[in-house]
C-alpha cells in the first residue's frame, strides 16, 4: 500500500498521508465491500488509494495555486506595538476596576456623575439627593483614594511607566480625565 502511494506522490511524507486517508476512507467504506464476492481486499484498497493520492494532488494543486495568488514583495506592517498597547489597555482597565471596586458606592457614583457624565457639583447633588459639599468631599475622598491605589498599583519607582507629574512632563489626557470641567476652568 505504501510503496503504491509512494509512486503516485513521489514524496514520502506525502505518501505516508495518502496511505492513512485510504484507511480512513476504507473504514468508511466498509460496509459497500464483500470479502467472499470480491476475493481480495487489495484491488479495492488500491483504488481507494488511488482516488486519495488524486484528492490530495488536486487539494495541493489548488493551495499552490492560493499562495501564487497572494502579493510577494509586500511588507507586512509590525503589529506587535499594536499587540503590546492591547495588553497594556488590558492591563490598565483591570488596575481601573480593582481601583474602582475599591471605591465605597457614593463616591462612585459621584465620580461617575462628575467626571464621566461631566455634571457640575450642583447637578451631580440634586441627582444624588444630598447637599453640594457632600457631592465635594465624597468626589475628594474618591480621587485621593484613587490616587493612592494608583501609585501603589505602580510599583517600586524603578518600575514606573510614566513620570510623576511635575517632572518636566506635560499633563496628559488620562490626568485630566480625573478632573471635573468645573475644576479646570478655575
Amino acid at each position: 500500500m505504501y510503496n503504491h502511494a509512494f509512486r503516485l506522490t513521489g514524496n514520502w511524507s506525502t505518501a505516508e498521508d495518502v496511505v492513512s486517508l485510504t484507511f480512513l476512507e476504507s473504514w468508511r467504506l466498509r460496509e459497500r465491500v464483500d470479502v467472499e464476492v470480491e476475493g481480495s481486499l487489495r484491488p479495492w484498497l488500491l483504488g481507494i488509494a488511488t482516488n486519495v493520492a488524486r484528492n490530495v494532488r488536486r487539494a495541493a494543486r489548488r493551495h499552490d495555486g492560493a499562495l501564487a495568488r497572494l502579493p510577494r514583495n509586500d511588507v507586512v506592517p509590525d503589529f506587535t506595538d499594536e499587540v503590546t498597547s492591547r495588553i497594556d489597555d488590558r492591563e490598565r482597565l483591570a488596575l481601573m476596576r480593582t481601583a474602582l471596586a475599591a471605591l465605597r458606592k457614593p463616591e462612585r457614583e459621584v465620580l461617575a456623575l462628575c467626571v464621566w457624565s461631566g455634571l457640575g457639583y450642583a447637578e451631580a447633588a440634586e441627582a444624588l439627593g444630598v447637599p453640594v459639599g457632600t457631592v465635594r468631599s465624597r468626589l475628594s475622598r474618591a480621587r485621593k483614594k484613587l490616587e493612592r491605589l494608583a501609585t501603589a498599583s505602580a510599583g517600586p519607582p524603578g518600575e514606573r511607566r510614566e513620570p510623576l507629574p511635575g517632572h518636566g512632563q506635560e499633563e496628559d489626557d488620562r490626568a485630566i480625565a480625573v478632573r471635573s470641567a468645573q475644576e479646570r476652568t478655575r
